[in-house]
């Protein structure tokens, strides 16, 4: 695992978003000192689910070459190992706001050049896509407006960095009531499906039918 405890600080990377970011920051990157390079390290329950949003995010590029991609939020780099299982190698680059995280991607890529993880937003180049897996989940105590914002503001990053096309999930609002918790976010895809398609692009697909309580959209830029 590494050493793990002795943590490099974070560095929150986004104006009005701080307080938010703060604490998201300091939420995985807790988790991943209890948890180490796991699903689990990341919030998933289990690494098949994680390979599940995985394979539906990965979508956006189609069955050809990938070119160049940006994993959003890219934990400690799982993302990278399932496109090399997968046989599609690709110009890969993470971005994570947790140091944590990234320290520990670092540790378990050396092929990569370390500059590749990136910990400020301002590092991360265009792609040709944008990927983000699980980044609007644990709202933790945020107002849910405050969070439906931070979730826009965002979901603009995904599209100035991506030539091609971006994709991201999120839990739905359509989720069992008994089993929703408050520190979670449970998204409308009809709301974001609407706003990527108003703002974006005429290319919005939304996959709702992948046996999770989630749903992830497709936004090409260009086909």
């Amino acid at each position: 695992m590494g050493n793990l405890a002795a943590r490099p600080p974070d560095v929150t990377p986004m104006g009005k978003s701080d307080e938010i970011l703060d604490a998201v920051r300091v939420y995985y990157s807790d988790k991943i000192v209890a948890h180490g390079a796991t699903a689990r390290g990341v919030d998933w329950n289990s690494t098949e689910s994680q390979r599940v949003r995985f394979r539906e995010l990965l979508r956006v590029c189609g069955d050809g070459p990938i070119g160049s991609l940006n994993d959003f939020g890219c934990g400690y780099g799982a993302l990278h190992d399932f496109l090399g299982e997968s046989g599609r190698p690709t110009d890969y680059r993470g971005f994570d706001v947790s140091a944590a995280m990234l320290e520990e991607a670092r540790r378990l890529h050396p092929q990569i050049p370390p500059e590749r993880f990136v910990h400020a937003i301002e590092e991360l180049p265009e792609a040709d896509f944008t990927v983000a897996s699980g980044i609007f989940n644990v709202k933790l105590n945020a107002l849910v407006d405050d969070w439906k914002g931070y979730v826009a503001a965002t979901i603009d990053q995904l599209a100035s960095r991506s030539r091609k096309g971006f994709a991201f999930n999120m839990l739905t609002s359509y989720s069992d009531r008994d089993r929703m918790r408050d520190d979670l976010y449970y998204g409308d895809p009809c709301f974001y499906f609407d706003l990527c398609k108003r703002k974006h692009s005429r290319w919005v697909s939304l996959l709702h039918d992948y046996g999770l309580y989630e749903f992830t959209i497709i936004v090409k830029l260009e086909v």
